[in-house]
């Protein structure tokens, strides 16, 4: 098995992020066309990083005799940067929260349909009424407003809920995080 950065010089002079990189570079205050060495030269850093430790969770994953690697391999990997690991976690959680939240979509989509074709012996009509009551502004049928939220998450205070315009508000600790910020400023 090849080290990673032996793989990283098999693939050099293509770039695998260049146009993703450069929206982020210009993001963070660089110019709207970056240094194409400059591209090139970030390009390599991020697909070292990224083999890396698609590797260590790979080596984490033969260690317990596994073949495949799962989401626990990456989060051993990380285990020493706590910023990646909280934003994996972060990330993991958010995943989480909206195949709950498409469930319940597709949940409420099937009972609407069944209303609608009159699958209950209930008049079409009153279905359609109680369907577009059921719809946000936009036409879509409304989220729910309330993330359900993990145990850990719960016992920490923190979660995310749905404000009335539908975007997502942080409770918990991050509210408090940017309440504190705001006053610092």
């Amino acid at each position: 098995m090849a080290e990673p950065r032996a793989r990283v010089l098999q693939q050099k002079g293509h770039p695998n992020f260049a146009k993703e990189l450069r929206l982020l570079m210009y993001a963070y205050g660089d110019d709207r066309e970056p240094l194409d060495e400059t591209v090139k030269v970030f390009d390599e850093i991020v697909t070292d990083f990224i083999i890396e430790t698609c590797h260590e969770a790979s080596r984490s994953a033969q260690h317990a005799r596994r073949q495949k690697i799962k989401v626990d391999d990456f989060r051993f990997a990380l285990r020493k940067d706590a910023v990646k690991l909280g934003r994996v976690q972060e990330l993991l959680q958010m995943d989480k929260v909206l195949k709950d939240w498409r469930k319940a979509f597709n949940e409420n989509d099937d009972r609407i349909a069944t209303d609608l074709v009159g699958g209950d012996g209930e008049d079409v009509s009153a279905a359609t009424a109680s369907a577009s009551a059921a719809q946000a502004p936009g036409g879509r049928t409304a989220a729910p407003r309330a993330a359900p939220r993990s145990s850990s998450a719960a016992a920490a205070g923190e979660g995310v809920a749905v404000d009335e315009d539908g975007s997502i508000a942080a409770t918990g600790a991050r509210k408090r995080r940017r309440k504190s910020r705001k006053e610092n400023r």
